[in-house]
Formats: C-alpha cells, sequence, structure tokens
C-alpha cells in the first residue's frame, strides 16, 4: 500500500516534529568526549537534553547555543571533577550515559535526579563499569550513583539479560576513551536493539571504530577517538507516532515534517504495524504522509520489543479497534517514566476500555470509551497517546499536561493543527 498514490488526499493538517531525542542525546555525548569542535543542529531542546547538556558541562564540554544549533567544545576525553552533584531531572539515558563519562574522570561523582530517576535500575551497568577499574557504589542498584574514578581499563565485558539497551550505549559511547578498547557480549535477552544500532551508528559519524564480531558481540578499539564535526539530528520518530495514530484514527491525512520513513530510529516501524491495520503510508525524504481507513478487525498481537516507546500509541489505537489486542515482550516497560505497563491498563480501564496487564505486556480488548481525567504519572508518553484520544472522545482530559516538556514541549501547539 505504500506510495499508492491514487488512495491519497491532500493533507488535512502538516505537522512537525522536534530533533529526535535518542540521536541529540548520542551526538551530545559523541561531541562532548570528541576531539575539536562540533555544531550540531535540530537538538531536541527539552527537559531531558537540558539536564543532559548541564551534566555534560559540568564533565568538561562547552557547549554554547547559536542561532542554527549547538557549538560544543569538545574534551577529547578529559573528564573533569567540579566537585558538584550531577542532577539529572527523570532523564534515565543522560543517567546512565554519564555514570560511564564519569569513570573516565578522577575522584568523586555523584549522579542523582528526581524520585522516579532513584527507582530506575543501573545495577548491571555499575558491575560492568567496577570490572573495568571504576569504584561505584549505589543502593538497591538504584541511582544515586557515587563514582570513585580514575580512568576506564576496558577489555572484556559480558552482560545477560539486561533490562534497559542504554546500558550498551553507555558502555560503547566511552569504550574509545578505556585504556585497551572494549570487547562487550550480550547474553540471553536482549531490549530495544534498533536503540544500539543507533548508539553504534552515531559513534561511526563521529570516527569511532566499531566491529560487530558476533550478533551480539562488538569491539571497540581504543584510542581512536571522536572526531568534531558538523551534524543535523533528524525528526524524532517517537513524536511523530502520536500523529500517525491521529491519522489512524480520524480517517485523515496527515503528514509528519522532518523525518522519512528510511530512518534508522526504531520507532518508525510503527508505520509497519498502522499498514497492518489498514492506514496507507508515503513518504520521502523529510516528510512521512498516513492516511487512516478502516481499522482490521478481529484478534491481532505485536512483538514490540525493539520499539517499547510505541506500546502507549499502540494501545489507545486499540482502544478503538474492534478485537482483542494482545501487545507482547515489552516487561522493561516497567522501569520507565513510570510503571508504563500498569499505567496504561489503569486509564484504559478508567475511560471504559477492558485491559490487563500480562507478566511481558498487555491484553486490550477495543471497546467505546467514556469521558475521564487521564493521570499520566509524570510520564510524556502517557499524555501525548492520550490526548489524540481526546480528537475523538470530546471529554478526555489530561492532567498534567506540562509534563510533555521531557520529550516535545511544542506538543500541544502541533495538536491545535488537528
Amino acid at each position: 500500500m505504500n506510495n499508492d498514490n491514487a488512495h491519497f488526499t491532500e493533507a488535512f493538517a502538516t505537522v512537525l516534529v522536534p530533533g529526535s531525542k535518542s540521536l541529540s542525546q548520542r551526538a551530545l555525548v559523541a561531541a562532548a568526549l570528541a576531539q575539536n569542535n562540533s555544531l550540531i543542529s535540530n537538538v531536541l531542546i527539552s527537559q531531558d537534553t537540558h539536564y543532559l547538556m548541564e551534566g555534560l558541562r559540568a564533565l568538561g564540554a562547552e557547549i554554547v547555543p547559536r542561532e542554527d544549533g549547538f557549538f560544543i567544545s569538545g574534551t577529547s576525553g578529559n573528564i573533569i571533577n567540579n566537585g558538584k552533584e550531577l542532577f539529572l531531572g527523570n532523564n534515565g539515558t543522560a543517567l546512565r550515559f554519564l555514570t560511564a563519562l564519569a569513570c573516565l574522570g578522577r575522584g568523586k561523582y555523584v549522579l542523582t535526579g528526581e524520585k522516579r530517576l532513584c527507582e530506575r535500575p543501573v545495577g548491571a551497568l555499575a558491575d560492568a563499569l567496577r570490572e573495568m577499574g571504576a569504584g561505584i557504589s549505589c543502593q538497591n542498584n538504584c541511582p544515586p550513583v557515587e563514582i570513585d574514578a580514575h580512568g576506564l581499563r576496558g577489555g572484556k565485558i559480558t552482560l545477560r539479560d539486561i533490562e534497559s539497551s542504554q546500558y550498551v550505549s553507555a558502555l560503547l559511547l566511552c569504550a574509545p576513551y578505556t585504556a585497551a578498547g572494549i570487547d562487550l557480549s550480550l547474553q540471553g535477552g536482549v531490549v530495544s536493539m534498533p536503540y544500539i544500532d543507533l548508539t553504534i551508528n552515531v559513534m561511526r559519524d563521529f570516527g569511532a571504530k566499531i566491529t560487530r564480531t558476533g550478533e551480539y558481540e562488538y569491539h571497540v578499539n581504543a584510542r581512536e577517538i571522536y572526531q568534531g564535526r558538523k551534524y543535523r539530528v533528524e525528526g524524532d520518530a517517537s513524536s511523530a507516532s502520536y500523529f500517525f495514530l491521529a491519522a489512524a484514527l480520524l480517517k485523515k491525512t496527515i503528514r509528519v515534517a522532518g523525518i522519512g520513513r528510511q530512518s534508522k530510529q526504531g520507532d518508525i516501524r510503527l508505520l509497519n504495524v498502522l499498514e497492518e491495520l489498514g492506514c496507507m503510508v508515503r513518504s520521502e525524504e523529510n516528510w512521512v504522509d498516513v492516511t487512516g481507513g478502516n481499522l482490521a478487525e478481529g484478534n491481532l498481537a505485536f512483538d514490540l520489543n525493539d520499539m517499547p516507546d510505541m506500546v502507549p500509541t499502540l494501545a489507545v489505537l486499540s482502544a478503538f479497534r474492534k478485537g482483542q489486542t494482545i501487545i507482547s515482550n515489552v516487561a522493561h516497560l516497567r522501569i520507565k517514566e513510570s510503571n508504563r505497563l500498569a499505567a496504561v491498563v489503569t486509564e484504559l480501564n478508567r475511560v471504559g476500555i477492558k485491559a490487563r496487564e500480562m507478566p511481558e505486556g498487555l491484553v486490550i480488548q477495543g471497546g467505546k470509551m467514556r469521558p475521564a481525567k487521564i493521570e499520566t504519572y509524570n510520564d510524556h508518553r502517557m499524555a501525548m497517546s492520550f490526548a489524540i484520544a481526546g480528537l475523538l472522545e470530546r471529554g478526555i482530559e489530561i492532567s498534567d499536561k506540562k509534563c510533555v516538556d521531557k520529550s516535545f514541549p511544542a506538543f500541544w501547539e502541533e495538536l491545535k493543527k488537528l
């Protein structure tokens, strides 16, 4: 159905999504570690990137906003210690990335954040960094993280059955600055693989040498460090998903500008799911059109292990579809900004949709929503997903609209276009 122009109408609305949160954070870290200067354009400006940039500044990077992006003077891996605690809000990515980066420095560092961040695990990452020579302590494998740093040896590291791909990305990003490089092996369950691939792409874009030596095995050379460069961040596929959802539910054509279907971001694969459910998709390099149709009916199942952030989006769509939807292989959502599985079930039940948790996911029975005030659990993805439901059911109200500032501060302005 892709590119079948005969079925497309002119876009009912065109919305613009901000720069990718995942690529912004990875590029900022690489540029902060790099030799020489970088200019990164289309960086996502949000709570999460603010906390990350403040953390990188505290570790020695110079980051200056300009009209055309952010000018970054890199540290060449020479991490400073200014003695200040690094407060990272509820940014789990920043916490894990900067835990690894701080270990490249010297002396004592403390990383912490909001209450929810201090409930999100870092144990497997801390264990790996200890193996490479860092002194790390944390309570119950959660922040605050206290580090006694004196550089990292590198070497062979094995991670088993990890609950977050961010551990892998953190170790890979700092690997060129270890004494011996690293050989990283992932065993057992691996979640969110597309995010690891994004990390590898950014590392290569900044000049690091990384080799895949097996399906889940990676070798990173030491001393082949990042080089400063110009880098443009593409649009955010996760943010785009809410407008793809709107097209599907409103049965209209909505154009999302700033991203194309060829994106390497894992969440762009939601388009495949939408096609399976009866939508049509058309795309060029810098935009995607989604046209909603009659949603497929009956019992369907979707494995979202590689795009867990799409669970609230697909859950809301499933509420409007006739039939049962099973969303599987996403147990790791219990350690996100909220316990996202429990949150989705609670709020779907609140609006009159039958939904329940499974050990590995959700079961949702489509039906008719009723008006309700949605709790967001300070989770941006909950707010944005259920806001789209409010386009169809006028009595849906979002209790904490500000939580979208974490990843998409302009969301409500863009939503007005619909």
